[in-house]
């Protein structure tokens, strides 16, 4: 199992034993279950609700479904037992989430990244504001979603994409809901953490309503209505460390005093040089946000006739939320380091340096809007043909601004003292002592970093704003008509879609260096007192507590001239995407059921034919060096010097599938067989045709500044395609009860490895030509193979009240090959030659890939009352940050425990109570190797206390 930390392995290890205790009893139940006694077969027929009937719901999908499919599903509205549908997905088999501001985003399936797999909402493709494929889930609430299913296996009618599979939210069809229902719900929510902030309330609210209904036309036919609506107020609490996103790898050898250390290259590490790893800078984050979705979803069903049904469905979230960010931060992490000591993977563990210090303040606005627009008209000609017609469309727009003023320390204060110092650069040790994962920093005890007048130098202000688009047009047209005998059904289909992505990434930036008087006013002015007790008191190790603080927008007012200085007049730029992505596919799928030996069979057997072609526009510009006040340079596009460049790009793909069902025992017993070929395209933002310069904030010289130039993306980039086979036993005691193991194995043409390459760029005037790292598809071929089981059974064969309890255990395990090189510092590939360079550390694997997954469920119910622990767990995995390009990030064992406790007062009222991350659990991540810490998240535990009535 990957690494757990040491300091958190007794709590791991504990979770894991209570999980692990509640085995036996699963593992007899569905034994015990065959022989239900009378009263429990009388219990089929009772009403059964709650956590209960979602788990039977879910079995009785997963038992009916051709492809090998994994579900949570409910006949009811509001009845997923989950705060979000990201929590929602990860009580699933194989499924896993990343976590982000404490919640669950975007999921993993069987081990694999969010890039492997394909989102659709009510089977059409939606689209992200963080520029992949994978869907935001935290966009959308679990109250307004009643069945999720994953397609763990390939069939040819899906929408194409999915090499781990296809995961599809649904919301209610108001016809086949079938009653008139009215629900509504209001919960407030407490957050530990944000009472930790001064000035700030912890408390914050969600209220649900929804009504579905149904009314006859007369001649007209029937049509049915659901509407659903959410504001969900709260915060998002969160205390951090971080190192920067690039890394390098410096010299073991070489000690360079007021300079940067050397970086080693590969002929030296060859040859047996030492090196070590280190970040360019680190920084402490306090934040405090208040963040607002509001939420709308509505379907009518209009059933004309018994051959003719149109539904038409549409969702929208707008979400916002705005942090005020402290950080502190250690510049200049690669500059005069000495006594360095690193372990044998090249792992700092202590040094001492010296650097520049800052106290930056920043205000971060972002707004996220979805809207998503569906309608799906089924025509029956006939008793043997029907054709379905599909149009959709789903747009979502991030807007982000963040305005940011950084102070700098100076041998002198800002009344023009000299400090104790007297360096800008102050002494500091670094050290990561046993059993701990958090840094400790011991500073030159003649420096006080809560002293205000200490950081006033190089003042700088930045206003950033990024907007990204992401919109899907797809229209598909399905016909299937039915036959006697061995081919039960032939499906026909085509589907065009046109996917476009574009984005900016635009600042304005000043410079300042004016007189001392005026740099006393404004942080006299601008002084805030540290807004957070017991900062990160949590992470074992840390002694960085607290720090001189400031207003951002009183700084960005007093030195700017303005609390927002908006955009620059020039939004064009060099980093700016704009890709665009038609595809045209088309199958056919042959249905079919007959007997083999006495043993039923059924399945399909279809092939999917996916052309994709790519048009990727970007931008080139000359550069103008601007040399700022501090002695280091900068550069800047050139007015009116921009030419484009388009790049286009074509693959025609084809996705054979065959599925195959064998009733061993009618009901109870399946074994089911799948073969097929997958494809996952690449992110839509990692297709892109810019270029990003990466500047050294300590470069004086036009060599120096340039520390690297990597790509936006890369348009050349292919389809990750697999060859794929599963084999699954599934065993059905009774309808609350499942034993299900599935291997399956996977090999991919081809993963993603960096190459360099060499371009022109005319610089303050000078031709120079620089090398530009991007990613190709890699020549080799890899494997992954993997197992997961699940078992769930209510133990109804227990004596009351025992017999209330229930639960499901569910376990992932998985093992590849695959490879993906750090793009600084591994294996790089010559496109002309075709000759790969070893890199100098070792590659990570599949973008998402956990060898563990483990998901554990244990409930009870009695009458009204109902109360659940959930547990999960996940290994180590590599997480490229998004539009790829750039290093190796691994995020660390993670775990949670969730808890959910309901009490029905009668058939109307409901209260409810929940708790989710109580172990407080904190997200940890290394870079570029594992065990080399980055950065470390604390959110808290979160509580909710509601109440729902239904109508």
């Amino acid at each position: 199992m990957a690494m757990l930390d040491q300091a958190r392995a007794p709590r791991a290890l504990r979770n894991i034993l209570l999980t692990g205790a509640a085995l036996p009893l699963l593992v007899a139940a569905p034994a015990r279950a065959q022989d239900a006694s009378p009263q429990a077969a009388a219990e089929e027929e009772i009403l059964v609700t709650g956590i209960r009937e979602t788990l039977r719901t879910s079995i009785d999908v997963k038992k009916r479904e051709t492809a090998i499919v994994d579900a949570l599903s409910t006949d009811e509205i509001g009845d997923l037992p989950a705060l979000s549908v990201g929590q929602a997905i990860q009580t699933i088999t194989g499924a896993t989430t990343h976590r982000e501001k404490g919640d669950a985003s975007e999921i993993a399936l069987r081990g694999l990244g969010p890039f492997l797999s394909n989102s659709t909402f009510n089977g059409r493709e939606a689209t992200n504001g963080s520029g992949d494929r994978s869907v935001n889930f935290n966009q959308f609430p679990s109250e307004l979603v009643n069945n999720i299913k994953i397609y763990k296996s390939q069939q040819a009618d899906l929408v194409e994409g999915g090499v781990a599979g296809t995961i599809d939210i649904g919301t209610l069809r108001p016809l086949d809901f079938g009653k008139m229902r009215v629900q509504g719900e209001i919960k407030a929510n407490y957050s530990p953490y944000q009472d930790k902030v001064t000035g700030s309330s912890a408390w914050g609210w969600r209220g649900t309503l929804s009504y579905v209904d149904q009314f006859k036309l007369g001649g007209l036919g029937e049509v049915g209505i659901a509407l659903g609506a959410q504001r969900n107020s709260t915060n998002n609490p969160e205390e951090t460390m971080a190192g920067s996103s690039t890394w390098v790898a410096c010299n073991g050898n070489v000690t360079v005093i007021n300079n940067n250390c050397r970086e080693v290259t590969q002929p030296e590490v060859a040859a047996g040089t030492p090196f070590y790893l280190v970040p360019n800078s680190i920084a402490w984050r306090q934040i405090s946000e208040v963040d607002r979705r509001d939420a709308i979803f509505g379907a009518v069903q209009w059933a004309f006739s018994d051959r003719v049904e149109l539904n038409v469905d549409a969702q929208y979230s707008d979400r916002t939320f705005v942090e005020n960010r402290r950080d502190f931060n250690i510049s200049e992490m690669r500059r005069s380091l000495t006594n360095v000591v690193f372990d044998d993977n090249h792992v700092l563990r202590s040094f001492d340096g010296s650097s520049s210090f800052e106290s930056t303040a920043s205000n971060l606005e972002r707004a996220e809007e979805y809207l998503g627009v569906g309608a799906n008209l089924r025509l029956d000609f006939g008793d043997r043909f029907t054709l379905n017609l599909d149009g959709a469309y789903s747009r979502t727009i991030r807007t982000e601004i963040e305005r940011q003023v950084r102070l700098r320390t100076d041998a002198f204060d800002v009344n023009g003292v000299r400090t104790a110092v007297n360096n800008q650069r102050i002494p500091y040790r670094y050290e990561v002592l046993p059993g701990n994962f958090a840094p400790t920093i011991t500073i030159d005890p003649r420096f006080d970093i809560t002293n205000h007048d200490l950081f006033w130098d190089d003042a700088r202000t930045r206003r950033d704003e990024s907007r990204r688009q992401n919109e899907i047009w797809g229209f598909r047209a399905d016909g299937t008509y039915r036959l006697d005998g061995f081919i039960s059904s032939v499906k026909v289909g085509a589907r065009w879609a046109e996917q476009t992505f574009a984005d900016y990434d635009v600042r304005n930036e000043l410079n300042l260096n004016p007189a001392m008087s005026e740099d006393r006013r404004i942080n006299q002015l601008c002084r805030t007192q540290f807004p957070q007790t017991g900062f990160l008191d949590a992470a074992e190790g840390n002694t960085i507590t607290r720090w001189a603080t400031f207003d951002p927008i009183c700084l960005m007012r007093e030195y700017a001239g303005s609390e927002d200085p908006g955009l620059p007049a020039e939004l064009r730029s060099p980093l700016n995407r704009d890709v665009t992505e038609r595809t045209l596919a088309g199958y056919v799928m042959a249905e079919y059921q007959s007997e083999l030996g006495g043993t039923p069979i059924r399945g399909n057997v279809g092939l999917r034919v996916v052309n994709t072609q790519l048009t990727s526009i970007g931008l080139r510009s000359a550069f103008t060096v601007v040399n700022n006040p501090d002695g280091t340079i900068s550069l800047t596009p050139t007015p009116g010097t921009f030419d484009t460049v388009t790049l286009e790009a074509q693959t025609t793909r084809f996705l054979p599938s065959v599925n195959a069902i064998f009733e061993l025992e009618p009901n109870r017993l399946l074994l089911r067989a799948a073969v097929y070929r997958a494809m996952s395209r690449p992110a839509p933002s990692a297709l892109g045709a810019g270029r990003n310069f990466s500047l050294d904030v300590n470069g004086t010289t036009i060599e120096d500044a340039i520390n690297e130039i990597r790509a936006t993306g890369s348009p050349s980039l292919k389809p990750l395609m697999s060859w794929n086979g599963d084999i699954a036993l599934e065993y059905y005691p009774n309808r609350d009860s499942i034993f299900a193991a599935t291997i399956y194995f996977k090999e991919f043409g081809g993963g993603f490895m960096p190459f360099v390459t060499n371009e022109e760029f005319v610089i303050g005037g000078q031709t120079v030509s620089v090398p530009v790292i991007q990613t190709t598809n890699s020549p080799d071929k890899s494997q992954l193979w993997g197992v997961e089981v699940t078992l769930a059974n209510r133990f109804s064969w227990l004596s009351k009240p025992l017999d209330g309890f229930g639960g499901k255990i569910s376990y992932n395990y998985a093992d590849t090959n695959f490879e993906s090189p750090d793009i600084r510092l591994g294996d790089t590939l010559n496109p002309v030659t075709g000759a790969i360079t070893p890199g100098i550390i070792p590659p990570a694997s599949l973008n998402g890939y956990s060898k563990h997954v483990l998901s554990a469920q244990l409930y009870y119910e009695m009458g009204g009352f109902s109360i659940q622990g959930i547990y999960n767990y996940r290994s180590q995995y590599y997480q490229d940050f998004v539009g790829g390009n750039s290093q190796n990030r691994y995020v660390r064992d993670n775990q949670t425990v969730d808890l959910r406790v309901s009490y029905n007062v009668n058939r109307n009222i409901s209260l409810r109570a929940e708790a989710t991350n109580i172990t407080d659990e904190p997200k940890v991540t290394d870079m570029p190797v594992p065990g080399s810490i980055r950065q470390y998240h604390y959110y808290g535990p979160r509580y909710f206390l509601g109440a729902r009535f239904r109508l």
